[in-house]
C-alpha cells in the first residue's frame, strides 16, 4: 500500500505524531504546523534536488534561478541543448553537469518515466533512480518526500534534519546512525511528517526561508 500525505490529512498527521511525542508537540506549540513542503513530480524538481546536494539552500536556488532565467521551465530538451559552458555559467559544478546530463538522457530515452514512478512503491522508485549517476539515497528520499508525497522517509543524509533531531532529542554529537534510526522508528509510518516538523523547528530557529 502506497501512503501519501496531502492538504486534507497533513495537519492531522502532524497532530497524531504530537500526541505520541512530547518533543514534536513542543515544536508545534512553539512554531505552529509546518508548511506542507511539496514540489511537482517533474524533471525540473529533480534538477533542483541535484543542485541542492551538499550546498546551502541559498546556493542551490542561486543556481536554479539563474538556470530558469536562461531557459524558463527546465525540461530535458532544454538541458540537452545547453553546452557544458552554459551550465557552468549557471553555477553547475563539473560533477553536477554530469549528473544533469545522466538524468536528461534517462528521461529522454524513457528509461525513467516520472509519471509512472508516482504509482510505484518506494523501493521500486529507489531501485530505478539509484542506477543514475549522481542520484543517491538523499536525492531519492527528498524526491519521494516532496514530489511523490510519501509518508515514511527519514533522510539521515540531511544535515539540517540530523541537527534538529539531535537538538530536540538531546542526542550527543557522536550519536550513531543506528541510534537515530531507532529514535525515528517510533514515528512510523509517518517519519516524513516527523522530519518536516523537525525541519520546521530548524528553519524557524535559523530564520531560513524555503521556496517551493
Amino acid at each position: 500500500m502506497i501512503r501519501r500525505f496531502d492538504a486534507d490529512n497533513f495537519h492531522r498527521l502532524c497532530d497524531t505524531l504530537a500526541k505520541r511525542d512530547a518533543d514534536l508537540k513542543r515544536i508545534l506549540r512553539e512554531h505552529g504546523h509546518p508548511k506542507m513542503w511539496v514540489r511537482p513530480n517533474s524533471f525540473q524538481t529533480l534538477i533542483l534536488t541535484i543542485l541542492e546536494q551538499q550546498v546551502s539552500l541559498a546556493a542551490a536556488y542561486a543556481a536554479f534561478n539563474r538556470l530558469k532565467n536562461k531557459i524558463g521551465t527546465v525540461t530535458p530538451e532544454k538541458i540537452a541543448a545547453l553546452s557544458d559552458s552554459e551550465l557552468k555559467d549557471c553555477y553547475f559544478t563539473r560533477q553536477k553537469i554530469v549528473y544533469a546530463r545522466e538524468l536528461t538522457e534517462a528521461v529522454r530515452s524513457k528509461r525513467i518515466r516520472l509519471r509512472a514512478l508516482y504509482h510505484q512503491p518506494d523501493e521500486d522508485v529507489r531501485e530505478q533512480l539509484i542506477e543514475l549517476k549522481g542520484i543517491g539515497h538523499w536525492t531519492i528520499d527528498v524526491y519521494l518526500m516532496h514530489a511523490l508525497r510519501r509518508t515514511d522517509l527519514f533522510p539521515l543524509g540531511d544535515i539540517a534534519l540530523v541537527n534538529s533531531l539531535k537538538r530536540n532529542k538531546d542526542l550527543p554529537d557522536s550519536v550513531s546512525k543506528e541510534k537515530m534510526l531507532s529514535v525515528a522508528e517510533a514515528w512510523r509510518p509517518n517519519r516524513t511528517i516527523a522530519a518536516m516538523i523537525l525541519w520546521h523547528d530548524y528553519m524557524n530557529r535559523r530564520k531560513v526561508k524555503v521556496k517551493d
